[in-house]
């Protein structure tokens, strides 16, 4: 009996230490998981609120895509260290904190890691990576590689960097000389940052007041103007084991103050990578822009060995030059969410759901002012009076397979 009454004691205790351990596994599971979060992360310094709204819209979206859990207003201040965290920054990373530029976030490593990309150093993440330097010796930041603007030659428009006042005088003057001159912040967006030139009092006074220590670190394009300009949007994406690439147009839209401005895009993407895009049934200069798109991408990942980007969009204009002769070239690169970014995401949500499928044609729209509605058919990202930008309407979808 007393053996008996043992090995149930035994038996007892051995089914309370599996249950316990069950429930210690579990629990560690749940913590795991838990653990394993989306996070719109780092955010623009006093971003407004309509480009916060965009930044969350899309998180959420990628996150519920890769079964993870979306934390909103994150912050490591506020919230314990947590591991397994899928970023979305606002801007292109750098692999080093340099002048207020973002370091490396913990646990980066691949383009797996984060809807974006990372870059060597400040300036590749920028338009300033486009052109050449004026001459040879012009002064440029640390890792510039002049093999890159000798690669991209015939693939972007004719157009300069500079890093000094007199670098980009002189530019601008060569540039003059073919037609008007676009003078470019290389950290501007949606056509913001832009002006004109036609001569070279106008050029002078420009960059004389431009500010000399931001024309230094950062640098400033200048470039040959196009008139009746298309903007193509050819892009690469990848969010877990989903590749995506797409060709597309964007659209301009009158902002709250009159100036043009971006007001969305309509892609169609396909499932892969760029050779499944040149499957596509393309216009002519459709499958120029993917070409020349492809030449940039290739060149920048080739001359930037450590550059790593989950999110590639390359704008490539066609327009009429200053000679009136019709001219094609790479405006500059994205490597981090950008405009295009929701319709990105609802195509792969759309290959997600749907293995079969091929191809797919999204969209995004930006509108300003009173008046304007997302369809029943999309999703309202945005609808608000900004007190930025003014009242604006922003939504996205799926238009067709």
């Amino acid at each position: 009996m007393a053996l008996a009454s043992a090995k149930t004691t035994l038996h007892r205790d051995t089914t309370n230490a599996m249950q316990a351990a069950l429930n210690i596994s579990q629990k560690n599971d749940r913590h795991h998981d838990q653990q394993r979060i989306a996070v719109a992360f780092p955010c623009r310094p006093s971003a407004p609120p309509h480009e916060m709204a965009s930044h969350n819209c899309l998180t959420r979206k990628l996150a519920k895509l890769l079964g993870l859990h979306f934390i909103e207003g994150y912050s490591p201040d506020t919230h314990e260290e947590i591991a397994g965290i899928y970023y979305l920054p606002a801007d292109t990373l750098v692999t080093t904190a340099i002048s207020g530029h973002t370091a490396p976030l913990p646990g980066v490593r691949t383009e797996r890691d984060l809807f974006g990309g990372m870059a060597p150093y400040p300036f590749v993440g920028t338009k300033a990576i486009t052109h050449p330097l004026v001459h040879a010796n012009a002064k440029a930041p640390n890792g510039w590689s002049s093999l890159f603007g000798a690669a991209v030659k015939d693939a972007v428009l004719r157009g300069v960097t500079a890093f000094t006042a007199d670098d980009a005088i002189s530019a601008g003057q060569k540039l003059l000389s073919h037609g008007a001159v676009r003078i470019k912040s290389v950290n501007g967006s949606g056509g913001r940052g832009q002006c004109t030139v036609r001569n070279r009092t106008h050029l002078i006074e420009f960059i004389e007041q431009h500010d000399l220590g931001e024309l230094a670190s950062a640098g400033l394009v200048l470039e040959e103007h196009l008139d009746n300009v298309e903007t193509y949007s050819v892009g690469r994406i990848q969010v877990g084991g989903l590749i995506a690439s797409y060709v597309g147009t964007q659209a301009l839209t009158p902002d709250n103050a009159g100036n043009l401005v971006y007001g969305g895009s309509e892609l169609r993407l396909v499932r892969g990578d760029w050779d499944a895009l040149l499957t596509l049934e393309c216009t002519q200069a459709e499958r120029k822009a993917v070409e020349l798109a492809r030449i940039y991408d290739e060149a920048a990942f080739r001359c930037y060995p450590s550059l790593y980007a989950s999110r590639r969009n390359y704008d490539v204009a066609c327009g009429l030059d200053g000679a009136g002769k019709p001219c094609f070239g790479v405006l500059e690169q994205s490597w981090r969410m950008g405009g295009a970014s929701f319709a990105e995401a609802c195509a792969l949500e759309f290959f997600a759901a749907e293995p079969e499928a091929q191809a797919v044609r999204a969209f995004t729209v930006e509108r300003f002012g009173p008046g304007h509605q997302a369809p029943p058919t999309a999703q309202l990202i945005y609808q608000n009076k900004d007190p930025h930008v003014g009242l604006i309407t922003k939504y996205g979808g799926i238009s067709s397979i």
